[in-house]
């Protein structure tokens, strides 16, 4: 199973990339709370993205931010300096056991253990 990261959801959005949406709508997806305040969240939304993506994530497993998640996103910040929103995601991913799909797999390459996807890349 995959965790689709912020940077998806919105690609996913734009007409130019069907082939997102395809992937998406074939693998149930799964985010992370992050996701749902970094996407909703962002102060120049539009009210026609807003309901897109508000009917997204009522179709989307949201997961919580847990403990074990709280605990592992200090574990990574401790590493090595991450965003908190990259750190979050990124635990999420490991705590379920999920390949984070993200256009930004360089910023979590150094995450050991961590199974990523760029749909982007062949």
């Amino acid at each position: 199973m995959t965790l689709i990261d912020s940077n998806i959801i919105i690609y996913a959005s734009r007409p130019e990339h069907a082939m997102l949406r395809e992937f998406i709508a074939k693998n149930s997806p799964v985010v992370s709370a992050v996701s749902f305040v970094e996407v909703l969240g962002y102060p120049r939304i539009s009210d026609e993205e807003r309901q897109h993506f508000e009917a997204f994530f009522a179709a989307a497993t949201i997961l919580p931010i847990s403990d074990a998640v709280l605990h592992e996103a200090v574990r990574l910040r401790q590493q090595r300096k991450m965003a908190l929103g990259d750190a979050l995601t990124a635990a999420t991913a490991l705590v379920h056991g999920l390949t984070l799909v993200t256009r930004n797999t360089g910023d979590f390459e150094w995450v050991e253990g961590l199974s990523l996807h760029n749909p982007f890349q062949p």
